[in-house]
């Protein structure tokens, strides 16, 4: 048994800690490189293997997401006083810094892209990036101060009174959805914005909850003048709207985000004889797909700790989190091709995690297949939040 399976003096308890720091790890060394061999910078790779050109394709909203994740881990950090990745490699906060400044050399020298939903997670994250520096009494970095002034106008742009309110999810700003709507009114309703906030959240409500299931759908169009709907349903989109619900509080939004959680356990979790009666959230495949679950996972480990929901509901929510990273650490693989690349050293190989929760790593990324930062990005977010529920 590793130290990643049970902390001592809790025998049978897992250390979800560890083993967020197992997955820390893998991301960082398997995944994590310089951007043009420039030093100080780091991005992540969208696959691996990868090729090693300095022009390979990457993308901006994962790795916002991997800021988020190196957030998760810095405050980790924090409380136990020791470094994920040793004390001789940077800090998880050191390293989230490093890719802020990279994406913008990487999207030639500014922050702001053609999705709205792609930047308001790049806000969100370096949000919780000055808040880690706040508590480690480290100064704020005045580039971050510049990002938020450059992607703030960004959102009030798009969110407009066009199909009754709602935000584009690109510049095109033809379809409103529930991914740019939801973070948008979360950074809204974090920056001091709570009236915006609501009034997304309205909108949402009035265009895009499906209360048969108690979930919302993907988004709208207007074409030919009337509102066409995209009905899919995905655990991505509950998941930032939970998060903005509990920002906000006061008793309706609690009342819904509590429904929500109730909602997500019931018509999100998989119904299947192997899960054996637990509440695993189904996983939604790969490329963008590969983050939304975990994304819904971050945001119910936030549900878990409200004292303000009813014992009932941070149960479910407690449940969902944990039994979704059982499933995910059961499942996962290892590999042990081009162990020693990234790392330096002969590390036993890296660790894989399936594509979706139920099923094993060695189905979902069959031996030699490329592996994809998306997936893994959300195994790690996934442990992380249970290490905050634990």
């Amino acid at each position: 048994m590793s130290a990643a399976d049970t902390p001592q003096g809790t025998p049978g308890t897992p250390d979800w800690a560890a083993r967020a720091d197992h997955a820390a790890r893998s991301v960082t060394r398997h995944f994590g490189r310089r951007l043009l061999f420039l030093p100080g910078t780091h991005l992540a790779a969208s696959v691996r293997p990868s090729s090693h050109s300095p022009f390979q394709s990457w993308n901006y909203w994962w790795q916002a997401h991997y800021v988020d994740c190196l957030v998760d881990a810095g405050l980790r950090e924090l409380a136990s006083g020791s470094r994920f990745d040793g004390g001789d490699r940077p800090s998880a906060g050191e390293l989230a810094s490093r890719v802020v400044a990279s994406i913008r050399l990487r999207n030639f020298l500014r922050y702001v892209n053609s999705y709205y939903d792609d930047m308001a997670w790049l806000a969100l994250a370096v949000l919780r990036l000055d808040s880690l520096a706040a508590r480690a009494q480290k100064p704020g970095r005045r580039r971050n101060a510049r990002l938020q002034k450059s992607l703030s106008p960004q959102f009030e742009s798009a969110s407009t009174q066009h199909m009754g309110g709602g935000t584009f999810w690109s510049t095109k700003r033809d379809f409103k959805n529930a991914p740019a709507t939801a973070p948008v009114a979360l950074h809204f309703a974090r920056t001091g914005h709570p009236e915006r906030a609501q009034g997304l959240l309205d909108w949402l409500d009035v265009t895009l909850f499906e209360p048969t299931l108690g979930l919302y759908l993907d988004g709208a169009w207007v074409k030919e003048g009337k509102l066409v709907l995209a009905e899919e349903i995905y655990t991505y989109n509950q998941g930032p709207v939970l998060g903005a619900l509990l920002e906000l509080g006061g008793e309706a939004n609690l009342a819904h985000a509590a429904a929500l959680v109730g909602s997500a356990a019931e018509h999100l979790t998989v119904r299947e004889p192997d899960t054996q009666g637990r509440l695993v959230l189904r996983g939604e495949g790969t490329g963008d797909g590969g983050l939304f679950t975990g994304i819904l996972v971050r945001y119910s480990s936030l549900a878990a700790g409200d004292l303000r929901l009813p014992a009932a509901t941070r149960a479910t929510a407690r449940e969902l989190v944990l039994d979704t990273a059982e499933a995910l650490w059961a499942g996962r693989t290892v590999r042990t091709d081009d162990a020693n690349e990234a790392s330096g050293k002969d590390d036993g190989g890296w660790p894989v995690f399936s594509t979706e929760p139920q099923r094993a790593a060695a189905e979902t990324y069959a031996p030699g297949t490329a592996v994809e930062l998306s997936t893994q990005l959300q195994a790690w977010m996934v442990l992380e939040a249970a290490a905050r529920v634990q």
